[in-house]
């Protein structure tokens, strides 16, 4: 199931494991797994990359953070096709990408000679980057119909749907609201007027989808390879300098 109307569909850098993620929802279709049990091995896989990273075996770490990446988008497809959406899972995939990437970025601040405030800078420019990325693409799926599990503004503690329960939506929400609202706030400061103006062409959303968080683990993990992990840290915070420029040509080009 597409998140997008067949005209709205842009091609997704950060989404280049969604054919294996597929393959892998389909095959616990009829199987007693869930979408939860999907998202804590995603949980799993990221935390041996990270201990991969920390001990230096940077094939096996960049392996675990694509397997991660893959992981995290079979859980949304194991749920659409179980047709078992829930905001219990939502969330809690958001809070353990949240998690995930700031042990990620430590383990490769412990290795490299980065500097912690360079990597406080890094964590902070990766969840705008991604923030960014995800205020575009869910302002597109509820304008056109797509999945509208994920809302663009997230004001308001959401109705359980059925099959979960109400205390665990108001606490991973919580911690989502915790985690993630200053990031929000920042984004819809930047660009308040995304959700009313004529929507944003997919070119753009392409060059945009680079802040996903599938492409930023897959950057992680070329960069591990090639041996330049002090490299890592000093992109990110250079490629957040780019936030400013796709939300200036989203204004140049969309604005009614």
């Amino acid at each position: 199931m597409s998140k997008l109307p067949k005209a709205h569909k842009f091609i997704d850098l950060s989404d280049y494991g969604r054919p294996l993620a597929r393959l892998i929802a389909m095959s616990l279709k009829s199987t007693s797994f869930t979408p939860i049990h999907v998202t804590i091995a995603f949980i799993i896989s990221g935390i041996i990359g990270v201990i991969c990273i920390i001990n230096g075996a940077f094939w096996t770490a960049a392996l675990f953070l694509i397997l991660k990446s893959v992981l995290d988008a079979a859980d949304g497809e194991l749920a659409r096709i179980k047709q078992t959406p829930s905001y219990t899972g939502r969330y809690l995939d958001s809070v353990a990408d949240i998690i995930l990437n700031g042990i990620i970025l430590i383990a490769i601040w412990h290795i490299s000679n980065s500097n912690i405030w360079i990597t406080a800078l890094a964590f902070i420019g990766i969840q705008l980057q991604g923030t960014l990325y995800n205020y575009y693409y869910v302002i597109l799926r509820n304008k056109f119909n797509g999945d509208t599990t994920s809302r663009v503004f997230e004001n308001e503690t959401p109705q359980a749907l059925e099959g979960e329960k109400q205390s665990h939506v108001n606490m991973l929400f919580g911690l989502y609201k915790f985690l993630y609202g200053s990031f929000d706030k920042a984004i819809y400061s930047l660009d308040k007027t995304a959700s009313q103006d004529r929507a944003t062409p997919n070119w753009l959303m392409t060059a945009i989808s680079t802040f996903g968080l599938g492409f930023q683990l897959l950057l992680i993990a070329i960069l591990l390879v090639l041996e330049q992990k002090d490299y890592i840290i000093p992109f990110f915070v250079a490629y957040s300098t780019m936030i400013f420029v796709f939300i200036g040509i989203r204004k140049l080009l969309c604005s009614n």
